[in-house]
């Protein structure tokens, strides 16, 4: 039988990208060595709950004299909204 070049062209092209797909699967797959995790170790002291925030999440503006000093006043109407500043 005679195979013409065109055929054997397009039967290694197939064959190689369904070899680079696999390879590039088997490289960049999730596996166990895929994050880099550490084990965690058992700890002699004792640990403690994180103390509660009374933080509420809003933006508190910079009163300090000598911050206020070099804002302006389109910053200044910001923060005195309780808006996070956009303008310098």
């Amino acid at each position: 039988m005679r195979v013409s070049r065109k055929a054997i062209a397009a039967i290694a092209l197939t064959g190689s990208t369904l070899a680079g797909g696999a390879i590039g699967a088997t490289v960049f797959a999730a596996g166990p060595s895929g994050a880099a995790t550490t084990t965690p170790t058992a700890s002699s002291s004792t640990s403690t709950a994180p103390a509660a925030s009374n933080s509420t999440g809003t933006f508190k503006s910079n009163e300090d004299p000598a911050h206020e000093a070099g804002e302006s006043a389109a910053r200044e109407a910001q923060e005195n909204a309780g808006q996070v500043p956009t303008v310098p």
